[in-house]
């Protein structure tokens, strides 16, 4: 480290330390006054931020690391940038918004060091010193904020998959799963979970999968259906597929997808009623037994 270089850590740390609520407060007030939000984080979150930012840089400037890897290195400093972030991304600002609102710290920080001297070249070696050591809080804090607003998606994805693959209990140890739209992998896994639990939970002997409401089926669908299956005759259980349109059908057999060892039905009734006979057989007459 430079003469130069520990002149400026040691006047933005004086700067940070003895003028911390009037850096605070500037900070506060370019966020407000640039529209850097767009969210309801209110000023007193705002002010909390900025005082365990501004706290947080003291001992990153005092440690003697290289200035392009202060924030990182330093583990309060680089939570601080971070869960500012994040709290961002669940307020749904907007990455850049994010990123600028850190970079504005630049000015509010340059302001109180003005307090201290006029000298052009301690300024500039100032500016630059700053420019250099929040460039890498802007990048750390639009990185956080990507990662972490996938996250939310992907745990919203998660929560709506599960919400739109229902398990249904029909009749006495008879469940089933309507399906409505594609059927990828992702929520083959998801359908498989809920469905197997279900039986486990219910003593189910019969699942039905309902796919009316599936637009196509192909052979990735077919052979998700199929995973479906194996895993429900794994807990002991039969698996009945219903709602196999005609366009269903003649697709099916036009791909060469054999589904012949799996009970199929056009309709969820047909289905039911397949699944008692399953459950109970037949009544003395050939009618379905009682069931419930």
């Amino acid at each position: 480290m430079t003469t130069s270089e520990a002149a400026v850590r040691e006047r933005l740390t004086r700067a940070l330390q003895e003028r911390d609520e009037e850096i605070a407060d500037r900070w506060v007030e370019l966020q407000m006054e640039q529209a850097l939000l767009d969210t309801d984080i209110g000023e007193a979150e705002l002010r909390e931020e900025a005082y365990a930012l501004i706290e947080a840089l003291v001992p990153g400037l005092q440690s003697g690391v290289p200035v392009d890897r202060v924030v990182t290195s330093t583990p309060g400093l680089h939570e601080a940038v971070v869960g500012l972030s994040l709290r961002r991304a669940r307020a749904g600002a907007t990455p850049t918004a994010t990123s600028l609102a850190v970079l504005a710290l630049k000015e509010a920080l340059l302001k109180a060091v003005q307090r201290d001297t006029r000298d052009a070249e301690e300024l500039f070696a100032s500016a630059v010193f700053m420019n250099r050591l929040l460039d890498v809080a802007g990048a750390l804090s639009f990185e956080t904020y990507v990662e972490g607003r996938e996250e939310i998606i992907r745990r919203q994805s998660q929560q709506l998959m599960e919400q739109s693959t229902p398990v249904v209990r029909l009749w006495r140890q008879v469940l089933a799963v309507p399906l409505i739209g594609t059927l990828d992998t992702a929520r083959t896994q998801v359908v498989m979970e809920n469905l197997l639990q279900a039986i486990q939970d219910h003593e189910a002997l019969v699942a039905i999968v309902d796919i009316t409401g599936v637009p196509t089926v192909d052979t990735a669908v077919a052979q998700h259906l199929m995973q479906t299956v194996n895993a429900v005759r794994l807990m002991g259980a039969d698996c009945v597929i219903s709602g196999v349109r005609p366009s269903i059908a003649q697709t099916i057999a036009q791909l060469g997808i054999d589904l012949s060892t799996i009970l199929t039905r056009a309709t969820l009734a047909d289905a039911l009623a397949a699944a008692i006979k399953l459950i109970d057989g037949p009544g003395p007459d050939g009618d379905e037994g009682d069931g419930r």
